[in-house]
């Protein structure tokens, strides 16, 4: 016969206030003696409260790490910290190529940031959301370097990561500077855009939306690098002779293959998607209005996805004892 009783952790998870019995057994004479030490386990609502203030964590999580240090709240800080950190290191080699574009303005510069995640529901998430915002803030306000910025949201991102269960990076930051500033975010924050220039509002509005569209890699047909220009004219010249063209037709067809590849490239030669037989210059000068910098940033652009099993995939393959 059995002389002793086992308290489950959801029993004392389920109460304020516990008290623990920890059996000791011996033999006597081939008799059990049972002996038991009283554990006080004070778990207050108020303790809990607390805890869950300063880390942001769950309530049975916070009643859990406070029963593991009896009522401690400095430990259970600690403990809740390296095990955060734990998590947040499993959790790097994880892709991050969801998240949101943040835009914050502060004075004659907007900073545009980019945070990811893995999935698009937690880019969604209240606080992945308060995260991202807070450090688009501070770059806005300080204008800190990424590497900075980085440093300085550690703490509150591994503490994210350990709350969320996804990993979460801070990726990318952009200062564009101007009097007159216009900006533009997309389906929700998944592209950015931010173009200083003259002019009124909506026509500044409207640019934005066209480099959210058409992406424009250049601001005039101009400023296309000559290296890209002489890359580009060679293709276009081996395309040509492969169809059969002499050498000196081929660079005359060119010629007018690389004005259209140059106005393809830069905003002001594209045609604009408002009115497209225009072109963005023309819109420009029949409005008055003069764009001097733009900057477009897409979630999650250049980063490799790899093919990772889905939950449901990680659910069969355990089913299958893999």
């Amino acid at each position: 016969m059995k002389f002793f009783s086992t308290l489950s952790i959801a029993a004392l998870l389920a109460a304020p206030a516990v008290m623990a019995f920890a059996p000791a057994i011996s033999s006597s004479n081939n008799h059990p003696i049972v002996s038991t030490t009283a554990l006080f386990v004070k778990v207050t609502p108020t303790l809990i409260k607390e805890l869950r203030d300063q880390t942001g964590a769950g309530m049975m999580d916070c009643k859990k790490a406070l029963l593991e240090t009896e009522g401690d709240i400095e430990q259970a800080i600690e403990n809740m910290r390296t095990s955060g950190a734990l998590k947040a290191a499993k959790k790097a080699t994880k892709v991050a190529a969801e998240g949101k574009i943040i835009i914050k303005q502060s004075d004659d510069t907007a900073a545009m940031v980019e945070v990811n995640c893995q999935t698009d529901f937690v880019a969604k998430d209240e606080t992945f959301l308060a995260f991202a915002n807070s450090v688009a803030q501070t770059a806005a306000d300080s204008k800190a370097s990424l590497e900075d910025l980085q440093q300085q949201f550690e703490e509150e991102r591994v503490a994210l990561v350990a709350k969320i269960g996804e990993n979460i990076n801070v990726r990318r930051v952009q200062y564009v500077e101007g009097d007159k500033i216009a900006t533009y975010l997309h389906n929700g924050g998944k592209i950015g855009v931010v173009v200083t220039g003259e002019g009124e509002d909506q026509t500044l509005k409207n640019v934005c939306m066209h480099v959210c569209a058409s992406n424009p890699q250049f601001l005039t047909p101009d400023d296309v690098p000559q290296e890209v220009v002489d890359k580009e004219r060679k293709v276009q010249v081996d395309i040509a002779m492969n169809e059969g063209k002499p050498q000196d037709i081929a660079e005359k067809m060119v010629a007018g293959r690389m004005k259209k590849y140059t106005g393809e490239v830069s905003l002001t030669g594209q045609p604009f998607v408002m009115e497209p037989k225009k072109s963005v210059g023309d819109i420009l000068k029949e409005q008055g209005a003069s764009v001097d910098n733009f900057v477009r940033l897409e979630v999650g652009e250049g980063i490799e996805k790899k093919d990772e099993p889905s939950f449901a995939d990680e659910v069969a393959a355990m089913a299958a004892g893999k």
